[in-house]
């Protein structure tokens, strides 16, 4: 078996590993088991995201990483790249999981590493995302639930806003959706100085859940 990486348009040909939504994403579920907001409209359950070919390669990864050989056959795949995505969809449902990608983060001090994730809302995790954010070249993102730009002050992480003149002035709003949904070059979601990411809610699934929430 070999790695199998994606690549999506809006991320100027910058690579990625993942799997499939929301079954590989615990963290997505609230203490009362219900979808947390930021999941209920999830991009990567719509669109290409649901071609067999694409659900194929996630599955895959599934399987994949538990080799022996993963993390060396990572590590090789990512000798060119200087920047990499984990997670455009699925998280690190397991912290043998989370272990492997901290070893290739540390085998690959060329590469900028960004990972998003709710895993922090386990306490099993906790190590090894300290591990990971101690790494000059990692900048993990801790996922809000809110869709209503709440997030966890003092901590690098990423939230949904309703609108971008509702952001607060501390965040740093996502400027795809002024270039076509691309990131054109911007690399903000790697930079360890910005400390939250806004995203706007885009998408009519999205919208309704934060008009829901506004009311």
């Amino acid at each position: 078996m070999a790695v199998k990486l994606s690549v999506t348009s809006k991320l100027d040909g910058i690579r990625s590993w993942s799997l499939n939504a929301l079954d590989t994403c615990p963290g997505s579920v609230s203490y009362k088991g219900e979808r947390v907001d930021a999941c209920k409209g999830c991009y990567a359950t719509t669109g290409n995201y649901r071609f067999n070919s694409v659900r194929s390669t996630r599955e895959h990864n599934r399987q994949d990483w538990q080799r022996p050989a993963w993390v060396q056959d990572m590590v090789q795949a990512l000798d060119n790249d200087r920047y990499f995505r984990w997670f455009d969809s699925g998280d690190m449902y397991s912290v043998a999981l989370a272990r492997k990608i901290l070893a290739v983060m540390r085998a690959t001090p060329h590469t900028q590493h960004w990972l998003p994730t709710r895993m922090h809302k386990f306490a099993k995790f906790k190590p090894v995302l300290d591990a990971m954010r101690a790494l000059p070249n990692v900048a993990l993102r801790l996922s809000s639930d809110s869709v209503l730009g709440a997030f966890t002050p003092g901590l690098h992480g990423s939230t949904i806003i309703p609108t971008r003149e509702q952001a607060l002035t501390s965040v740093k709003v996502c400027e795809a959706y002024d270039h076509g949904g691309k990131c054109s070059g911007c690399r903000a979601c790697w930079d360890k100085s910005i400390p939250v990411i806004a995203y706007v809610a885009h998408g009519r699934t999205m919208q309704k859940i934060v008009r829901l929430k506004a009311v």
